[in-house]
Order: C-alpha cells, then structure tokens, then sequence
C-alpha cells in the first residue's frame, strides 16, 4: 500500500474518513485549517540529548523552513511523565505536505550532511529511544497555529500541552463544539495565549482532542487558570446540559513544557 493511500486509510479509521474524502463541502471546510504533527521524542540522559538538540537546531528547522514549515516548535519536558523527553510541533496546510516533507528532507543534501551524525546514528548508539507521533486537524474556531508574543519572556515562558479523552467520538464532538463555541473565547478573555487547538485523527487513545497554551511564566499560569475558572460565562457554560464534563471528558493529561532556545515558537 502506497503511502497516500495509508494516510488516507488511517484518517478514515480516525473517524474523518468519508467526510474529508467523499464530501466536497467538508474537504473545502477541512483545507481551510491546518494540519499539526506532534511528535514525542524519548531521550536517554547525556549523549541522545546533546544530539537532539545539534540536529533539530543545525539540521531539521532550517531544512523544515526549506520545505515551507514555518514556526516549528521544540520543548521539554518540564512537568510531565517522562524526562527527559522532547516535543516537537509541526503546521501542515495540506495532507500532501505531511506526505512530502520527510521525502523533501531526505533529498535536501544540506540537511543530511548538517543532520549526519542523527540521522545516520547506529543501532549500537541511537539517536533516541523511540518517537511516537499524532496528526492532528485544527479546529474551526482556531483554523492556525498562533505563535504567542509574550515580549522577552523567552526564558520563562511556560507552555502547557492538554490532552482531553472522550468515551466515544460523539462526545469528543462535542466537546471540540464546546471549544469552538465558547470555550477558546473565554480563555483569551481570560489572558490566556493558545497556540493550537486539534482534533486528533491518527494517533493513540482516541478519541481525544490536544491544545496549547502559552504563559510568560508560572505565576502568570496560576493567574489566568483562576480568572478563567471564575468567569461567570465558563460556570454557564460548564454546567450547560450536553457540555458538562461527566458527558464528554474521561481523562486529562496536562503536561507542562519550557521551548528549546531555538525553538520557533
């Protein structure tokens, strides 16, 4: 099976599947957002580390950029389950640019001279543990990626990653409503910087859906998470029949995370 056929497979399994493929109106509507690719890499302390950084530093963001990915993001792991362990956040326009790019790196001779030492690493001493990857589609209240201008707070800036499980993909449908309706609405109001909002179709404990937040630091996280839990429009819409968590959320993992000095956002 050709690779465009497997995606396109695996989205259908996701639960997109004939509405991207088949509906005309819905595959308009869907190419109007962006595509995330979200990979998470495992790490072993020392030698893996250094050379994660030398090769997404030196080799894959300028090869990224080279292929039209702009503002590719890299973090660690500052509170979460595993360390160390790095993030790494694509923007796709299209389904064909998440099938070309590794093709397009491969065949860029800057990126595999400036990327040998990973991309050739032995099995005797690979360049990572493993790397799981999702692919995401954003969702209509948030169609693109938002870098947060939070002036020069590089060093502190604190982003935090959430993962909400549904128990079926009706629910997770409803939840990502919730968001698109008022929920992503009530964050900016309440000084909050998100960065992204995806629904995921491939990946693993589906159904589920991931977003971003940006904060200029710790204390400007407990901040803004207080205003918006007291926000009168977010205790309406919480306790709303059809939106309350009870009906649409099962589990939450919260993950908090420091950008790589030459991460892009």
């Amino acid at each position: 099976m050709k690779r465009r056929e497997f995606l396109a497979s695996s989205v259908a399994a996701a639960g997109l599947g004939s509405a991207l493929f088949s509906s005309d109106a819905v595959a308009q509507d869907a190419s109007a957002r962006a595509f995330y690719e979200l990979k998470l890499y495992h790490l072993r302390r020392g030698p893996q580390t250094e050379m994660f950084d030398r090769f997404y530093r030196d080799a894959a963001i300028p090869a990224l950029n080279r292929a039209g990915i702009r503002q590719v993001g890299v973090f660690s792991v500052s509170i979460g389950p595993e360390s160390p362990a790095m993030y790494v956040l694509l923007t796709h326009q299209s389904l064909d640019s998440v099938l070309q790019t590794q093709e397009t790196l491969l065949g860029d001779p800057e990126y595999l001279k400036a990327g040998a030492d990973f991309i050739n690493a032995p099995a005797t001493s690979p360049a990572y543990t493993r790397v799981e990857s999702c692919l995401m589609l954003a969702f209509s209240g948030m169609p693109h990626l938002e870098a947060p201008a939070l002036g020069d707070s590089q060093k502190s800036r604190l982003f935090e990653l959430r993962t909400y499980e549904s128990h079926s993909k009706k629910a997770a449908k409803k939840k990502i409503e919730m968001f698109n309706k008022g929920e992503i609405a009530i964050f900016r109001k309440s000084g909050m910087h998100p960065v992204f909002f995806g629904e995921t179709l491939v990946g693993s404990r589906l159904p589920n859906l991931t977003y971003m937040l940006a904060y200029e630091n710790q204390e400007a996280h407990d901040k803004q998470w207080a205003a918006f839990i007291d926000d009168p429009d977010w205790k309406k819409l919480r306790s709303t029949p059809g939106y309350t968590d009870a009906e649409v959320v099962c589990n939450i993992t919260n993950v908090f995370l420091r950008p790589a000095g030459y991460s892009q956002i």
